[in-house]
């Protein structure tokens, strides 16, 4: 009887650990984002972490949804990937205006289960810190997709998700760091009055000795 608990506590263990491990794999698998820099307002790069395929089948395409909190997007380009981007009309106050609403990624050399890739977008952050950024990301492959796209609910973490989608908050803006610094043309420091009436004293000084020196030079050379 007691060798049959310890055989069921046994068995018990391994499903635990089965179940724990079974948990993890997607989470260390997933399509994240690593941004340069999370300051409100900043040019940031966006690295978007490929490592897996979709159930072990290769990676053709990573097609990336842009929150409508960021405006301006330029994806880099790479040699093994074909670039797309898709824009839609918004409105922005009182008129309408394109954006770009998702950048796609697509490639005749699939990326293989197990190798890892980064795709990069250059973007500007919008001047809101606190605001979580979500980039909802389908990744196909060969055969079947994996939808990044699960965001926590309220008390949820992320964590608790099978298929997150990449996301980062946003940070407080750090002085100077993507704002043009004014540029002011030089000026001539301001010469005190004291020293323009000195300067014109001279002037006149010099004048009146070149005058009586020509007068001088002149009744020299007059024939006695």
């Amino acid at each position: 009887m007691r060798r049959d608990h310890v055989v069921t506590a046994r068995a018990l263990a391994a499903m635990v650990i089965v179940g724990v491990v079974g948990f993890a794999s997607p989470a260390s698998a997933h399509v994240t984002v690593t941004p340069s820099t999370t300051a409100a307002g900043a040019h940031a790069v966006l690295r978007f972490s490929v490592e897996h395929g979709c159930e072990d089948s290769p990676t053709t395409k990573i097609a990336i949804q842009i929150p409508p909190q960021i405006t301006s997007v330029t994806p880099t380009r790479s040699a093994l990937w074909k670039v797309e981007k898709r824009t839609e009309k918004v409105s922005e106050g009182d008129k309408i205006v394109e954006r770009v609403g998702s950048v796609a990624f697509m490639t005749d050399t699939p990326l293989p289960d197990g190798y890892r890739d980064v795709l990069e977008l250059a973007v500007q952050l919008p001047d809101a810190d606190g605001t979580t950024l979500t980039f909802p990301t389908i990744q196909t492959c060969e055969q079947g997709e994996s939808a990044w796209t699960e965001v926590p609910q309220d008390g949820q973490s992320v964590g608790g998700l099978e298929l997150p989608a990449p996301a980062f908050t946003i940070s407080e803006p750090v002085a100077g760091s993507y704002h043009h610094a004014a540029i002011s043309k030089p000026t001539s420091p301001a010469v005190p009055a004291k020293a323009d009436n000195l300067t014109l004293a001279a002037l006149v000084v010099g004048l009146v000795g070149a005058v009586v020196g020509g007068i001088a030079l002149f009744r020299q050379r007059r024939p006695t």
